[in-house]
């Protein structure tokens, strides 16, 4: 690792902690000051799970700690549920202590949902002022080139669907499944949830696109591909390739070239991705060949020379800028619109028809290194990811799922309706066994994590359908 590469690591890593374990402290947070003011007995505010790190008793009588286990938090309230399996044993007569009420018990759990959608709404407000980023390279949703094969997740090449169901480049996908699409993550996203199958067994995604003047709609058939076994049909989007700036007395710096200087094409031919660019350079014989370039919009071809065997792409010495646009949706259209995203992915995660599954989902493990790559590439994906988190902690903690506060509410719900309390073996044996699936289903999920990590550089043999898990630039290529 370069030394200079050290102020910013430092940076990322910072910026991890606050808004990841902020927005675990924030959930907790909600549940503390409910019950606070409910009257309730606070035991302990635990970031974590699992031995502590390390603790200390406030002058309010409860235990702060940081623990081992970040995949989550607690606070220990003895007069709500018996957690002793999961939080430790309470030093608190619970005999003494008044039972709390229905409400009670409702507003308290639901409070950890309602800090989250809080904070992401305030987080939101700043990302209203400041706007949210999108790729610039992959803004657009027009079709750069269709690859001929495909490769399955049993390692099969085959014909690629999107050049079987005649995909062609320039069509502009409008719909996907008659959602309409606005950028390539979309399209990478609408098609990965896509449910659709034929009559025959084959998986089918309806296109909708605008070739020319016409509108036409393309029944397309995605086979699963890649190390998520996502749905794919084998197409690259445009890709916007503009210089960041040449390297003094390189090839790129003597030929002319200049920063913002945007790459069209080689010798006439225009190239619209980055990895068809760096293959017609690779392609190319020894000798003189003409850059094509907009520079301030207008066309301008720049005279290079070919260096050096075919085998390699010469080096030029540029670099291509990671661009950035920016929207302003309001915070609660940011809201809405992470809403609907979860409860879908929740909704395909049951759909028999679906190929997501849960090794497409993202454990601790996913979430942080996400965190960490974005807070490289700056403050707004950090607030865009942000929210996203602290939607999907609120809706994810209130599934009625033992465990969770959600499972906490049905528990109240049914003693009330039953008149009388559930036994507190058979809470505390079912909250120790749905706790033990959890982190389960955790180290399964986190599984997938890091083989998604160590594979993620690793680069594609051939132009395919792929986008970034963020809405950040690819990291810039070096022809």
């Amino acid at each position: 690792m370069d030394l200079s590469d050290l102020p910013s690591l430092i940076w990322a890593a910072f910026l991890v902690v606050v808004f990841f374990g902020g927005s675990i402290f924030v959930h907790e947070l909600g549940h503390f000051l409910a019950a606070r003011r409910r009257g309730l007995k606070v035991e302990r505010f635990s970031i974590g799970f699992g031995p502590k790190i390390f603790s200390w008793h406030g002058k309010d009588g409860v235990e702060y700690r940081l623990s081992w286990l970040p995949l989550g938090g607690y606070v220990a309230l003895p007069q709500l549920a018996d957690m002793s399996a999961i939080e430790g044993e309470s030093s608190a007569d619970t005999a003494k202590l008044p039972p709390p009420s229905y409400s009670t018990k409702v507003i308290v759990f639901a409070a950890g949902a309602a800090f989250n959608i809080l904070f992401a709404f305030l987080l939101g407000c700043i990302v209203w002022k400041i706007g949210e980023p999108s790729s610039s390279s992959l803004s657009s949703t027009t079709v750069a080139e269709v690859s001929d094969t495909l490769t399955t997740t049993d390692g099969r090449q085959v014909p690629s669907p999107a050049s079987l169901a005649g995909l062609k480049p320039g069509d502009v996908i409008l719909k996907i499944d008659g959602r309409p699409v606005h950028w390539f993550g979309d399209v990478v996203e609408r098609l990965a949830l896509s449910d659709g199958w034929t009559s025959d067994g084959q998986r089918e995604t309806t296109f909708t696109i605008q070739r020319g003047e016409e509108t036409l709609v393309l029944k397309i058939h995605p086979i699963l591909s890649g190390t998520d076994k996502l749905r794919m049909v084998g197409f690259s989007p445009v890709s916007k390739m503009v210089i960041a700036a040449p390297e003094p007395g390189s090839a790129a710096a003597k030929a002319g070239l200049l920063k913002d200087d945007q790459i069209v094409g080689v010798n006439g031919v225009p190239v619209l991705t980055v990895y068809r660019f760096v293959e017609t350079l690779k392609a190319m014989p020894p000798g003189p060949y003409t850059l094509d370039v907009l520079r301030k919009g207008k066309p301008q071809s720049i005279a290079m020379i070919r260096t050096g065997n075919t085998d390699t792409s010469p080096d030029l010495g540029l670099e291509l800028q990671a661009g950035v646009v920016f929207t302003h949706p309001t915070p609660w259209e940011q809201i809405r619109r992470n809403t609907a995203k979860t409860f879908e992915t929740l909704g395909k995660l049951i759909n028999p028809r679906s190929d997501i599954g849960l090794s497409n989902m993202s454990s601790p493990i996913g979430i942080i290194s996400n965190f960490y790559d974005l807070a490289k590439e700056g403050m707004p994906f950090v607030l865009w990811f942000t929210i996203l988190i602290n939607v999907n902690l609120a809706i994810f903690n209130l599934l009625p799922i033992p465990v969770l506060d959600g499972g906490h509410i049905l528990f109240a719900t049914i003693a009330k309706l039953r008149g009388r309390a559930l036994p507190p073996t058979f809470v505390a044996s079912t909250q120790s066994v749905f706790m033990l699936l959890l982190f389960s289903m955790m180290l399964y999920i986190g599984f997938f994590d890091v083989r998604r990590r160590v594979n993620q550089n690793r680069p594609d043999p051939a132009p395919a359908q792929t986008a970034p898990a963020h809405p950040a630039d690819p990291a810039p290529a070096h022809p």
